[in-house]
């Protein structure tokens, strides 16, 4: 882990200090099923809040994003990352942006070393220039603005039951994560973990992820099954995090608070750690694909919960101080 200045939000700066080994623990890994939502929602917001509040982090059951469109989204990203490395080099993600194509340039603050991986970022408001032709990927924007929408409908959903009970209306949440509006800055992103394959010994001591809570508010997973690493710690002040495995389940969405919600919760809702570990010798080696949606706030939104417990900050500050973070010149 390298030294640094203080940030200028308390998030990033002990995100900075978690950055090591720690130990493994078995937790479980509370499930909701959300069937039947709308005559639900009462009992469902009730079990949304037990586990938002005790352990930040989920999985929804039923959820109503149909496994033929999870399918078809992951075969779609699997094109994407095909392509040869000039033509992924056209959609490179601008300075400042959260947008684009990215290859091994995130680095967390918790370790100071890039990720191993390449992402495409979709962020609607932000795309001009960095969609493929249809020439080269046929049908890509199509299905990949289909999934965007689909993971914004059962991220307000979820955000709805925390609006209520935080005390906002049933809607507060959607109308600051509105999709027509210039400001939207919600993502979902197509993240390619390199294969482990032919890597040497050395290769095996960074972090495929390393560990870090997320920007937004709600972050929806989509894994596959046999493609694990992801890892989780509940209670981010800890002094010896203990990390849980939570291996992909399919027709489960796994999902954690992220740091806008728990600003916006006054901390009742818990921010999630987590990072994914690179793989044993005796796992599966190969790539590894996973596309999260992040349901980030409106840029012009106002961050503040009903106790004042942080300063007003608009999403958009917030969500650049992140990103600054993240993607800061190399030394």
């Amino acid at each position: 882990m390298t030294a640094h200045a203080p940030y200028a939000l308390e998030e990033l700066n002990r995100e900075a200090t978690i950055g090591g080994t720690g130990t493994c623990v078995s937790r479980a890994v509370p499930q909701i099923d959300l069937s039947d939502y709308e005559n639900r929602k009462a009992e469902i917001a009730d079990a949304l809040w037990d586990a938002a509040t005790r352990v930040g982090f989920f999985q929804v059951l039923n959820h109503g994003i149909p496994e033929a469109d999870v399918d078809a989204a992951f075969a779609t990203a699997w094109e994407f990352f095909g392509l040869p490395m000039p033509e992924k080099e056209r959609f490179r993600r601008r300075p400042g942006s959260n947008a684009g194509w990215e290859y091994r340039a995130q680095v967390r603050p918790s370790t100071g070393t890039p990720d191993n991986k390449e992402s495409y970022q979709i962020t609607m408001s932000d795309m001009e220039n960095i969609w493929p032709d249809e020439s080269e990927l046929p049908g890509f924007q199509a299905r990949m603005r289909r999934f965007e929408h689909q993971n914004w409908e059962l991220g307000m959903k979820i955000l709805s039951c925390f609006a209520i009970k935080l005390g906002f209306d049933a809607d507060f949440f959607t109308r600051n994560h509105e999709p027509a509006s210039p400001h939207y800055q919600s993502t979902l992103r197509l993240i390619h973990y390199m294969s482990m394959e032919d890597a040497t010994d050395a290769d095996f001591e960074f972090w495929r992820a390393g560990a870090h809570s997320d920007f937004d508010c709600l972050t929806l997973l989509h894994q596959r099954p046999g493609q694990g690493g992801l890892q989780v710690c509940p209670g981010k002040d800890a002094e010896n995090p203990a990390w849980t495995d939570v291996p992909p389940v399919r027709g489960a969405v796994t999902c954690n608070i992220g740091d806008m919600l728990m600003r916006w919760s006054d901390d009742r809702l818990k921010s999630t750690l987590h990072r994914v570990r690179m793989p044993r010798r005796d796992e599966y080696l190969g790539p590894r694909l996973s596309l999260p949606f992040f349901c980030q706030a409106n840029r012009d939104a106002i961050i503040q919960g009903p106790q004042k417990k942080y300063a007003p900050i608009t999403a958009q500050d917030y969500l650049d101080e992140r990103i600054k973070a993240n993607y800061a010149p190399k030394a």
